[in-house]
């Protein structure tokens, strides 16, 4: 069984005078911020302030850059070569480190969002130039990628330090893939279903929609910081893991 869990959480995800989640009270909650960094959701006010509030919690500063699709939320795929993502990464990531060091801090890990997560999860050349870009700003970065999947092979073949990640509120094909958000029961709303599922996580394993057992390693947890229950469920969540032995902290930097 894991013992020890990193609680990350995707966040910053306001822009302009729109604001997205309860930034402030999630970073009281988790272990890692993966803070937008203005393709999908973002700007650059929002990332200087969740940086300097994530580190002045001891919250490890990630940076999520995603396709750039403001409209779309960075849900909806895009045809992109490995070379473009490549260049998207490198912009967004180097963007986030220097709010970090220009706040005292340093930034520890790298997670991509929504859809260019996805695509990246079947697709090895993405992988390898998203793996690449984070490598060339920073080898010390952390990589979070979906359990299992490319993502976490293309890193490791970099060596990149990698967090397998895994999620609490999204169900699972047979093959350890995200169910595509439009499936139903591909969401998981209730609670107690959320939290029997990170149970299930902590042990190397999830039920999938049909029934199968997919095995998993969990070195980090997801928590989607955009649901209007967002910070209720982490405190359910923090009080499940707290009660079951947990330590939540995060991975650090290899350097």
């Amino acid at each position: 069984m894991t013992t020890t869990l990193d609680l990350n959480c995707d966040m910053g995800e306001g822009f302009g005078a729109w604001r997205m989640g309860d930034d402030l009270a999630l970073l009281d909650q988790v272990s890692s911020a993966n803070i937008a960094c203005g393709f999908h959701a973002g700007d650059p006010a929002t990332m200087q302030r969740v940086v300097g509030a994530a580190l002045a919690r001891g919250v490890a500063v990630g940076a999520h850059p995603g396709l750039p699709d403001l409209v779309g939320f960075g849900r909806r795929e895009m045809k992109v070569t490995p070379a473009e993502a490549y260049a998207m990464v490198v912009y967004q990531v180097g963007a986030l480190a220097a709010f970090a060091r220009a706040a005292g801090g340093r930034l520890n890990h790298v997670k991509p969002h929504g859809a260019l997560y996805n695509m990246a999860a079947r697709d090895r050349a993405l992988s390898d130039a998203l793996a690449q870009a984070v490598r060339d700003v920073d080898p010390g970065l952390v990589y979070f990628g979906l359990a299992g999947s490319p993502m976490v092979e293309a890193a490791r073949a970099l060596g990149l330090r990698v967090a397998e990640e895994v999620f609490a509120d999204r169900a699972y094909d047979d093959d350890g893939r995200l169910a595509a958000r439009g499936t139903p029961g591909a969401v998981i709303e209730e609670a107690d279903a959320a939290v029997a599922q990170v149970r299930d996580l902590l042990q190397g394993r999830v039920r999938a929609l049909s029934g199968a057992v997919v095995r998993l390693q969990a070195d980090t947890l997801c928590l989607h910081g955009d649901g209007a229950g967002a910070v209720h469920f982490a405190q359910r969540l923090r009080a499940a893991l707290a009660a079951d032995g947990v330590t939540v902290a995060a991975p650090r930097r290899g350097d």
